[in-house]
């Protein structure tokens, strides 16, 4: 296996490297990491498809969805393909990640960010969704890392905690849904967002990593249609 770096970039928040994996007699894969710790990559991306759907499935109407976190668009182009859409906002903190997808480092990213239904903000979410007019979105989906138990940076921590959840329930519409994306099962966020909303559920998704089988989990929470 040979890893070559495309781009490299540093943040007040440290590290963020695009490298490819290049192994004879198969596609070179794309990968992002950040500050040292993987992220996704181009190979495996059932899992940003699965945060998207499992939201989608829940709202009649998604008209308008955040999506946090854009890391190769994998989240986004699924959101994108459902045409009851009508906006995506999707927010990154990173600049340098979001060049790289404007300017063809990321190759397919040019076509995803051609996309009129989509905006980018460039900004942490939790101060994008309490800057957001209360009650105008049907969809928030969180993939900003791996889940409370593998943060990316530490400051994530705070993503799976009551204040930002109640943030982001301030965000969606009545109906409206939150769905978190975590790398193991975290029954303190499910409990955090049961608190905040009232109810909300886990979900378990086998997946094929690296030809490792892995277990990913997906927590959601509506905010009550009578609200």
């Amino acid at each position: 296996m040979e890893y070559v770096e495309i781009a490299r970039a540093e943040t007040e928040r440290g590290e963020l490297v695009l490298r490819e994996r290049r192994a004879e007699h198969a596609p070179a894969v794309l990968e992002l990491r950040a500050n040292g710790v993987f992220v996704m990559d181009t190979l495996q991306t059932s899992t940003e498809q699965a945060l998207a759907e499992a939201a989608l499935a829940q709202v009649e109407e998604p008209r308008a969805v955040v999506v946090g976190g854009l890391g190769l668009g994998f989240t986004m182009h699924e959101v994108l393909r459902d045409s009851r859409v009508e906006k995506c906002a999707v927010v990154e903190i990173e600049q340098p990640l979001v060049d790289w997808m404007r300017d063809g480092t990321v190759p397919h990213g040019p076509a995803l960010l051609a996309d009129e239904r989509v905006h980018i903000v460039v900004a942490d979410i939790a101060v994008a969704l309490a800057e957001a007019t209360p009650a105008s979105y049907d969809l928030v989906l969180l993939d900003v890392d791996n889940g409370p138990g593998y943060l990316v940076h530490d400051a994530n921590a705070a993503l799976y905690r009551a204040p930002f959840l109640t943030t982001a329930r301030a965000a969606l519409r009545p109906g409206g849904v939150l769905v978190i994306w975590s790398a193991d099962k975290a029954p303190e966020l499910e409990q955090e967002m049961r608190t905040v909303f009232g109810e909300a559920h886990g979900y378990g998704h086998d997946v094929l990593l690296q030809d490792r089988e892995e277990q990913y989990w997906l927590y959601a929470a509506r905010v009550p249609s009578d609200t």
